[in-house]
């Protein structure tokens, strides 16, 4: 649902994707799903979402429409009956999050938020890493993704209609990573930089827990970043190397100077590994995933409410949800 360019990457990988296939695509267009559905070799095309939904021989749904209309493209589904992959983030704040998860489990359907990092194998490796006690005990994480854009107030990033700005867009990556690693933190600190349109184009943040751990995030759309993830321990560091959000490199450095640095090669763009985990869940009757499980979604999206209301960020979406 929503034929745009992360749709693209995500229909790539599902030929990679054993027991899916590439049914049906859905556009408030008939000539972009067309499109869409030529080239990639999808068997049907429709021109509204309606018709997408209301086809019976649809198991499940990727709803990858721009994240103000997560929330009301996932219920349409949902209430439908159909399982949903939806994309990140979730969708605009925590109340709406809550309404389609309300909703997944009161109609006993599958429903998953689409942070595809989480499935990748440098994130699991590196909590195997950590569990194993490969770097003592963490106490600092550092993680940041920044990429320089261009200036289109018309274009999704800087227009507040499309929920434009650098922490939903891609500050939503380092602040997952930190809470998949730590938890919720007990302090938040944070600063944002914004355009004339009130859009927050950079933003910092310094998690702090009271087991004496911290977390230092960075995201951006003006400026190119290392885009790294590091852990540091008691007896050594992680390293998940540049483009960390992406099937990349992990290297252990203990503080015994014997780096190791483990490899690992996606059989397309690393987006097949959230869609596998779907249809796993499917085909063992599961309505939620037990590596990216709602209240895990819960916990995100409460992080993000708390780092917007810091800094004053607001949406249409949330007059609505009020």
């Amino acid at each position: 649902m929503g034929p745009g360019w992360i749709a693209e990457k995500f229909a790539a990988a599902l030929n990679h994707v054993p027991h899916a296939s590439s049914y049906a695509v859905g556009s408030r267009s008939q000539e972009r799903a067309s499109g869409f559905a030529r080239k990639f070799g999808f068997e049907n095309a429709y021109g509204s979402y309606k018709a997408l939904v209301e086809d019976p021989n649809v198991d499940a749904i990727y709803v990858a429409t721009p994240h103000p209309w997560h929330c009301e493209h996932t219920l349409q589904c949902l209430e439908a009956g159909k399982a949903v992959l939806c994309e990140k983030p979730f969708a605009m704040n925590e109340k709406e999050v809550r309404r389609m998860i309300d909703t997944a489990r009161t109609r006993r359907v599958f429903l998953m938020e689409a942070m595809w990092s989480r499935f990748l194998p440098s994130v699991i490796k590196t909590m195997e890493l950590i569990r194993a006690g490969s770097i003592g005990d963490v106490v600092h994480v550092r993680s940041d993704l920044g990429f320089r854009a261009a200036v289109n107030p018309d274009g999704r990033l800087y227009n507040p209609e499309l929920g434009g700005g650098s922490l939903l867009d891609v500050g939503v990556y380092p602040v997952f990573i930190t809470l998949l690693l730590l938890g919720e933190p007990d302090e938040i600190s944070s600063h944002a930089v914004f355009t004339d349109r009130g859009i927050d184009s950079s933003l910092s943040a310094i998690f702090r827990y009271n087991g004496g751990q911290l977390a230092d995030l960075f995201c951006s759309f003006v400026t190119e970043t290392a885009t790294e993830t590091e852990v540091a321990g008691t007896r050594g560091s992680i390293l998940i190397h540049r483009k960390w959000f992406m099937p990349n490199p992990v290297t252990l450095r203990p503080n015994d100077g014997r780096e190791e640095t483990f490899e690992f090669a996606a059989a397309c763009n690393g987006y097949e590994y959230e869609a596998i985990e779907v249809t796993n869940c499917l085909l063992a009757g599961k309505t939620e995933s037990a590596l990216m499980p709602h209240d895990l979604s819960l916990k995100l999206i409460r992080l993000l409410d708390k780092i917007r209301v810091q800094n004053g960020i607001r949406y249409s979406a949330d007059e609505r949800s009020s």
